[in-house]
């Protein structure tokens, strides 16, 4: 599978406006309820469910925010499937050797900022879903890191910034680019953010 190295960028000139107001709280909801189920799958160490969030070919960035910013491709995650998703978890699960530790996530609300019709994205995403139009969202977040017998620290935040699809199972994830804040990060990043 050839597919473009290039990620889907927030272009606020591209994105629409969601006027309807009802479809836009309904949105918001669905957008907040997932990212809430989201959480609490990587709280509860539910790993194996985590790709379920996201559709096939959907991609799932972890990237500096200064490496955004200036538009540099440079990522500490980089995945491109479900599939890359799922050979991460096998690694994660059955072959890494690491110091346990457990994750809390705490997401904030999201903002929708619109609609955007992306048949590259879709192309890129190689969705049969048509037309290729994508909900456009950017939720704040905060990963608590807490290893047994020690005092819980601040691990890692930033911004998703998401690109939404409806499907057949409901709105999923069609591409996730975290962006995280700090220039450094604690040891190592092991678990899906």
């Amino acid at each position: 599978m050839n597919l473009p190295t290039t990620t889907p960028r927030f272009s606020l000139e591209q994105i629409k406006p969601i006027v309807a107001k009802a479809t836009l709280v309904d949105l918001q909801f669905e957008i907040n309820h997932t990212n809430a189920r989201y959480a609490q799958t990587l709280n509860d160490g539910h790993f194996n469910a985590w790709p379920n969030f996201f559709i096939e070919n959907a991609r799932y960035k972890i990237q500096a925010r200064e490496n955004h910013a200036r538009g540099l491709p440079l990522c500490i995650v980089d995945l491109e499937s479900q599939g890359m998703m799922k050979d991460r978890i096998y690694g994660i699960t059955q072959t890494i050797f690491h110091a346990p530790y457990y994750t809390r996530h705490v997401i904030g609300q999201t903002l929708v900022l619109g609609a955007q019709d992306a048949p590259e994205l879709g192309q890129m995403l190689q969705l049969s879903l048509k037309p290729s139009t994508f909900f456009v969202s950017t939720t704040n977040y905060c990963v608590f890191r807490t290893k047994p017998g020690q005092s819980s620290e601040v691990f890692n935040v930033g911004q998703y910034m998401d690109h939404w699809v409806q499907t057949p199972e409901g709105l999923k994830i069609a591409s996730r680019h975290c962006i995280y804040d700090s220039e450094m990060i604690l040891n190592s990043l092991i678990y899906p953010i």
